[in-house]
């Protein structure tokens, strides 16, 4: 893979990524009935691009990596399952800049969690991530659609926040792919019991696009972020990730006629460059840890 193809994968990754909320939107299933199919799809997905793409050798799990990977999965599956309540209370749009807070969350339980000091860099993006979602929000009202669904979104950037940190912890130990695929099952066995009683009355349309959800915005898309890394540097990648919400809010508005108001431009843009400017200044990530970060999303 060249540079050129690797950076253009990047982008087609991303820009499955931004599917998400679309493909969840248009799938007139329950968020647990997603989340499952999404989960198993992208398990066999993941064991084909694991069986005969990838070059990394699977490890033998320790205990710890169990572990880590079992709360990941668990946190995966609260990260979607609100991610997707978000989708259909409030839209795509407002969905995808809620989760988009996550870095944010990051900045504070990086300094909780591991005692770091707060620069001030970061303290200019929690506060920027902060007035963006103040400008999302069209009105504070719990009674109204788009807030309840904003709180969802930014309750899933928060689980995502936390499965980051989770997986960066445990990033040296355990393939990308292998903890991709382990954390995906935990996923569709924790759903199960919830989604089990509402899959035969799924339509076959909505399959359809769970299907397309599980295979191409989760082992496809992850697959394309881990084989780009061997080319593109880690800073790199993880600024096209930050492309994910505009990827996603155009489509949105294209399919569903979800037109955003100037206000939620002004707030999504905000969050963007804080997302953007982020990313740059973590150039010293590894690759590893950022394959560990878009297994989760």
């Amino acid at each position: 893979m060249t540079p050129r193809t690797a950076l253009g994968a990047l982008h087609i990754g991303a820009l499955m990524f931004g599917l998400t909320g679309v493909f969840g939107k248009l799938a007139a299933a329950s968020p647990a009935v997603i989340v499952f199919g999404r989960a198993a799809f992208a398990v066999l997905a993941l064991f084909v691009f694991s069986r005969f793409a990838s070059q990394t050798r699977w490890q033998k799990l320790r205990a710890v990596d169990g572990r880590r990977l079992l709360l990941g999965g668990v946190l995966l599956a609260g990260h979607w399952v609100s991610f997707f309540i978000a989708v259909k209370v409030a839209g795509v749009a407002i969905a995808t800049l809620g989760f988009a807070s996550f870095p944010a969350f990051t900045v504070i339980l990086e300094g909780l969690i591991f005692r770091e000091r707060i620069r001030a860099n970061e303290i200019v993006l929690v506060v920027l991530v902060s007035i963006g979602l103040v400008l999302v929000t069209p009105e504070f009202d719990l009674a109204s659609g788009a807030t309840t669904g904003l709180l969802w979104a930014v309750a899933s950037g928060l689980l995502f926040s936390l499965l980051s940190l989770t997986n960066r912890a445990g990033s040296a130990a355990v393939p990308p792919v292998q903890a991709a695929l382990c954390q995906n099952v935990v996923v569709a066995l924790c759903m199960l019991p919830v989604a089990a009683p509402q899959l035969g009355d799924v339509r076959a349309i909505d399959w359809l696009w769970i299907s397309l959800l599980g295979v191409f915005c989760t082992g496809l898309a992850h697959s394309l972020f881990v084989a780009s890394l061997a080319v593109i540097k880690a800073r790199t990648a993880a600024v096209v990730f930050a492309m994910e919400p505009v990827y996603g809010i155009t489509v949105a508005w294209l399919l569903f006629n979800e037109n955003p108001t100037l206000r939620m431009l002004v707030g999504g843009a905000l969050i963007i460059v804080a997302i953007v400017v982020s990313s740059r200044l973590s150039g010293g990530s590894s690759s590893k840890a950022v394959a560990a970060e878009v297994t989760s999303h």
